[in-house]
């Protein structure tokens, strides 16, 4: 099976009293290599999406460098109104990122 490729991985989220996500916490892959976590803002995340980056929900594995464990591609789905932020099978009304902790 073929390693999959992604271009950041999202191990937190930060929503705001509407329901929408304020930031996430994220790796960013810099070539061969990840940042340390970087705090990412929703309207940032939306544009690299949209210009063709791969975002995953997952997290580092302690003491492995570069290593992650990946559950869920993060998608963008374009409404009428706002851009929605999904991860999970299941649609949604507003933001909903499943299985990533919230802070």
């Amino acid at each position: 099976m073929a390693k999959q490729k992604f271009d950041g991985v999202i191990d937190a989220v930060h929503y705001n009293p509407d329901g929408q996500v304020q930031w996430v916490r994220a790796y960013l892959r810099r070539g061969a290599i990840f940042t340390d976590n970087l705090l990412i803002q929703r309207q940032d995340l939306i544009e690299e999406i949209r210009s063709g980056k791969k975002f995953f929900a997952g997290k580092r594995i302690p003491l492995m460098a570069s290593t992650f464990e990946i559950n869920a591609p993060v998608r963008l789905v374009e409404s009428n109104e706002n851009p929605i932020l999904l991860v999970g099978e299941r649609d949604a009304q507003q933001d909903r990122l499943e299985n990533v902790p919230v802070i």
